[in-house]
């Protein structure tokens, strides 16, 4: 870890806790890459659509290159933990005083505008406090089921064929996300990726805790986790690609060579036309609508993610 004594009490423990988290979404990829590495390999699913032509990029046979994708409205419409608690909601996994408490912390995120530090360690905690006392493999289970009922058809094809890409050229593939690692890997999997970096819950012998390792993974985080790994694989960050929609990943974008911006929002469209970078997108007609609940949340934020999605199909109604 670099030295942080320059920084600020306040600085120096979110700085720490980015590094912390960052490089707990790095082992926690790599063994659960490893793992997949000794099964049989996995069914991967076509494209739904017709995928674009294969870009010029990247080169085949470069062994020190990699790829990172985001994956909210990067590789899939939507935000994973919204869908993953669309989920959890039909399954009654949680009690409806619970729903209606991350209703109001999301009520307050969007009309503040704004993250205070104490309603997001309250929202934390509260997202937290549902995983708490269950299986990790009870989330696994849940998540496949998940996947195939709301996931899978929401996949964008054209982020899919950047992805192969890279497989194609021999180079392994990473999901970068703010959800929790368990469901950033199904997804990966379900793809055909060689893994996922996602917010990392602590579990104590195959049950939740309720507490995150550090923080969760999004912005300087998501930095710092692809740092980790790509020093634990022996990369060479100048060769590798990463994709994003959001400025929130600049700080990922920025530490490689190839960073491309994916049906990017209006500050990240800026900031890579201001700096030269690739842009690819895949919406059509009118922008797709951008569903998520605060990073805030982190892992666990599932609730709240239940509530935006009640709430847009009563919207709908």
């Amino acid at each position: 870890m670099a030295a942080l004594g320059w920084l600020t009490p306040r600085r120096r423990s979110a700085t720490a806790r980015s590094v912390l988290a960052g490089e707990a979404s790095a082992e926690a990829a790599r063994k659960t890459a490893l793992v997949e590495a000794g099964s049989e390999a996995p069914e991967i699913e076509a494209p739904r659509e017709e995928p674009p032509a294969e870009p010029d990029f990247p080169v085949a046979g470069d062994d020190l290159a990699a790829a990172f994708f985001d994956l909210d409205n990067t590789v899939m419409q939507g935000a994973a933990i919204f869908h993953f608690g669309r989920g959890l909601y039909k399954r009654e996994f949680f009690q409806r005083r619970e729903l209606a408490r991350f209703a109001w912390q999301q009520a307050w995120f969007r009309l503040a505008g704004v993250e205070d530090p104490e309603h997001m360690q309250d929202a934390r905690d509260s997202a937290l406090s549902i995983v708490k006392g269950h299986k990790v493999s009870e989330l696994m289970a849940i998540g496949e089921e998940i996947y195939d009922e709301y996931m899978a058809e929401r996949i964008w094809p054209g982020t899919r064929a950047l992805a192969q890409a890279h497989l194609d050229a021999g180079q392994k593939v990473w999901l970068v996300t703010a959800a929790p690692v368990e469901t950033a890997t199904i997804i990966a999997r379900r793809l055909g990726l060689t893994g996922a970096l996602g917010t990392v819950a602590e579990s104590v012998d195959g049950i939740y805790t309720g507490r995150l390792v550090g923080e969760p993974l999004h912005g300087p985080a998501k930095a710092e986790a692809v740092r980790a790994l790509a020093a634990a694989e022996g990369l060479d960050l100048a060769r590798c690609a990463a994709y994003s929609d959001s400025h929130n990943d600049i700080p990922m974008l920025s530490l490689v060579g190839h960073p491309y911006a994916i049906n990017p929002d209006t500050k990240l469209r800026k900031h890579a036309r201001t700096n030269d970078w690739r842009l690819r997108d895949y919406r059509t007609g009118r922008k797709a609508v951008k569903v998520g609940v605060p990073a805030a949340a982190g892992v666990g934020a599932i609730a709240g993610g239940a509530a935006a999605a009640i709430a847009l199909h009563r919207r709908r109604k």
